[in-house]
């Protein structure tokens, strides 16, 4: 599982499970304390504790954690911890869209950030429905839902901690004559985009959009 945490991104593997080619600039212990002195740079915690984990979160809470590029935790029952660090959270199921006009791809700038068109699902609404509704109402387009490409996770903070899951959706777009910012979302353009402007535009946006593009090059 990779998270998202305050922007840090958060890595959980299987003990004995490394990232292949990945450097660690800090490998720690089980029998290590987490502070925020010992996060810098790329962190791996072998055999990593619930505890651990919990002292982590703590931690995100009062500390920006400035140094830290991302922390894997190596743990002995993945599952196990995925649904401890999923307890700390309200988790929120959302849905949204990578769309594709030709060689060009949709996106959007909201609170100053780049973004791809997504939101929350609405009660027993399915996600891939949800991807549709979502995209069309923020850009003003009528798209084709195509193969699934991810799932990211990331935490927000709404005074209380969420965590939002998002299923992400290649589409096409069928018709953007009719193109424009759902401006009561905050959105404030809508613009295509070839992959040399989205590279760009990816430095002034979120770490799980670059994931999105990151396995869609890969699907």
């Amino acid at each position: 599982m990779k998270l998202f945490i305050n922007e840090k991104p958060v890595r959980i593997t299987s003990l004995g499970v490394h990232v292949i080619g990945e450097d660690y600039d800090v490998v720690l212990t089980n029998q290590d304390e987490i502070l925020s002195k010992k996060l810098h740079g790329k962190v791996l915690v072998n055999s990593a504790t619930l505890l651990q984990i919990d002292n982590f979160l703590r931690l995100t809470e009062i500390k920006k954690l400035n140094k830290l590029a991302s922390i894997t935790f190596n743990v002995p029952n993945k599952e196990v911890a995925t649904d401890f660090i999923k307890d700390h959270f309200k988790i929120i199921k959302a849905a949204g869209g990578l769309v594709r006009k030709g060689d060009k791809f949709l996106m959007i700038y909201r609170l100053k950030k780049w973004d791809l068109p997504k939101g929350k699902l609405k009660k027993q609404e399915e996600s891939r429905a949800g991807a549709k509704r979502e995209v069309e109402e923020e850009c003003g387009v009528q798209v084709e839902v195509k193969e699934k490409i991810c799932s990211t996770w990331h935490s927000y903070n709404r005074g209380r901690r969420m965590l939002k899951k998002t299923d992400w959706y290649e589409m096409v777009c069928l018709d953007d004559s009719q193109m424009k910012p759902q401006v009561i979302e905050d959105i404030q353009e809508v613009r295509w985009m070839d992959i040399k402007e989205v590279n760009k535009a990816l430095k002034n946006s979120y770490g799980s959009i670059e994931q999105v593009f990151n396995k869609f090059e890969k699907v």
